[in-house]
């Protein structure tokens, strides 16, 4: 679809994309409180479409709704990362091995073969920025081959927490050359139709990351009030 067919955004998806970018740079810090006039002024739209985004955003586990107290932007909790992680390693390794499942060829891995060669770009530029965009659509990709709708949905619901615990983390952690080589050999299996690799490498890749940012949150207080 060309680019002037796409429906402009309602006033809840932009204050959605604009909050969710407000709260990912640090603009709406880990426990602050904000009364929906303040957020509506500082969008410039009225308070109902702040309100609608509010409680999509609190679904995400960003934040929380506190009646006549406005919203409080949620920390980055270790717990919750632990148990979303062991939720994302269960769903995205089943998702890997319906893939290799699906008999694909190499134009229909083209794109998650491009996420893959992106990454490599970014870290050959010391991009982390970009090898963080490029590994979200990595996963986004090899869950949509995965084929269930569901699991897209589940996903899609928690990719946000995943996204502003990295964010937080990216800087500290270990060069992600050891994510990079995961995801070509899961590429490798699903373009080889071999469905158990597939979700044994990926699921060791996942446990991985859970252990590396986990060991960042714990070690560094970081997220915490």
């Amino acid at each position: 679809m060309k680019d002037q067919d796409a429906k402009p955004l309602s006033n809840t998806q932009r204050a959605i994309q604009e909050l969710r970018a407000l709260i990912f740079e640090g603009e709406l810090p880990a426990g602050s409180d904000h009364l929906e006039s303040e957020l509506a002024e500082r969008l410039g739209m009225s308070r109902t479409p702040v309100r609608e985004a509010a409680l999509i955003l609190e679904s995400q586990g960003l934040l929380e709704m506190r009646p006549r107290k406005g919203v409080r932007i949620l920390p980055v909790s270790a717990g919750d990362m632990r148990e979303i992680y062991d939720v994302l390693t269960e769903l995205e390794a089943h998702a890997a091995e319906q893939a290799a499942a699906r008999n694909y060829g190499p134009a229909e891995l083209a794109v998650l073969q491009g996420t893959i060669d992106d990454m490599d770009l970014a870290l050959a530029r010391g991009d982390l920025d970009a090898w963080a965009e490029a590994d979200d659509r990595f996963h986004t990709e090899l869950v949509r081959l995965g084929g269930n709708h569901r699991i897209m949905a589940i996903v899609g619901m928690m990719s946000d927490q995943v996204r502003r615990a990295r964010a937080i983390t990216l800087r500290i952690r270990p060069l992600p050359t050891k994510s990079n080589e995961d995801h070509r050999n899961v590429l490798r299996a699903i373009s080889e139709g071999d469905q158990k690799r597939a979700r044994t490498i990926h699921s060791t890749h996942r446990q991985a990351a859970k252990a590396v940012l986990l060991g960042l949150l714990e070690t560094h207080r970081l997220g915490r009030i």
